[in-house]
């Protein structure tokens, strides 16, 4: 029986991708390289700063690399103050509330990110648990962001659904045992079935989406 929704941040709860993909435009920019969607989407989205900076970036030292992805996202926070909630999510959340589910946030975005946007999304205080990747022994596409949220809820994987927007959230998802429901918000359907999604909608309207949830 379901006890728990299980939801990423970016790309799910608020499409923040084309801020963050500006924000990497811009100062990726000033060490010479130019980058477009394609590399964006197969380079930088659904993966953990460090992992990106040593991929790109590999002259800098840890603490260089440390210092450019605080700089990178403190241009995402000044470029996104004004963001909304994806369609539908607000009905989600009530339902969630009428049905008595626990409510849990799993997500590889830095604490000043998460705190951010849940300020500015009015969902400070929505989340039973929070999981953080920088908490977890590895950060999504590992399954074990979602293993810790089990742990946290005291769910089984049964138990649970998530909402994920990309492969590398998916496969993290899928990989603990949990069905997923992909939102196609940053990426082709395609891939988001290729990598386990039971269903893929574009929001949280999607009548498809109420279907599968009310039976």
């Amino acid at each position: 029986m379901l006890a728990a929704i299980l939801f990423d941040l970016d790309g799910t709860l608020v499409n923040t991708d084309p801020f963050h993909y500006k924000a990497w435009q811009e100062i990726l920019r000033e060490y010479g390289i130019e980058i477009d969607e394609f590399f964006y989407k197969t380079r930088i989205s659904g993966r953990l700063n460090p992992e990106i900076i040593e991929d790109i970036l590999p002259q800098l030292s840890l603490e260089e690399g440390v210092q450019f992805a605080e700089d990178k996202e403190a241009r995402f926070r000044n470029l996104a103050p004004l963001l909304k909630p994806l369609a539908g999510l607000d009905e989600v959340m009530s339902w969630t509330k009428q049905c008595g589910l626990k409510r849990a946030l799993v997500t590889n975005a830095p604490r000043k990110n998460v705190h951010f946007l849940l300020s500015v999304l009015g969902l400070t205080e929505s989340f039973d648990s929070v999981i953080l990747a920088e908490e977890a022994i590895a950060g999504k596409p590992d399954p074990a962001p979602y293993q810790l949220a089990l742990n946290d809820l005291n769910i089984t994987a049964e138990q649970a659904l998530a909402f994920e927007d990309s492969p590398s959230g998916i496969r993290s998802s899928v990989g603990a045992g949990i069905r997923t429901i992909g939102i196609a918000s940053t990426h082709d359907p395609k891939a988001l079935y290729a990598v386990g999604a039971e269903k893929v909608v574009p929001d949280f309207t999607a009548e498809s989406l109420w279907t599968l949830l009310k039976r």
